[in-house]
């Protein structure tokens, strides 16, 4: 059976019921949280759709992997590094990282920064 997961804003942060929220610092990341919205606990087999929410002035990791993904930036503005360009990114901007490209995301702005991140299942790689 399918799962519904309720939205709610709070003090200009994103949430959804039942939905734990993670951080996602090191001293690679800094002011990131994470939620997966759907995933292994919601009986997804082939995706996982993540939430990330990046504070002003923080930043994502700098990484790649063998999957490929995309992103939809639902608040704020940022920038994406993919492989050695850097493209200025805001609402509504849809990004595809393809296997293997160096990729980043930052806060510009000085607002939260949020954007969904859609990832194979890992089981499946």
């Amino acid at each position: 059976m399918g799962k519904v997961h309720r939205f709610y804003e709070k003090e200009g942060k994103f949430f959804w019921e039942e939905v734990r929220e993670e951080s996602y610092n090191s001293e690679e990341a800094k002011s990131v949280t994470k939620k997966v919205l759907i995933g292994e606990k919601e009986g997804a087999p082939y995706f996982v759709i993540r939430y990330f929410e990046v504070e002003p002035g923080g930043w994502t990791f700098l990484h790649s992997h063998p999957h490929d993904h995309g992103v939809f930036i639902l608040k704020g503005k940022g920038k994406v590094l993919l492989g050695e360009e850097e493209i200025d990114v805001k609402f509504g901007d849809v990004i595809y990282i393809p296997p293997h490209e160096k990729h980043r995301l930052k806060n510009t702005g000085d607002t939260p920064f949020g954007f969904l991140c859609v990832i194979p299942n890992k089981k499946l790689l």
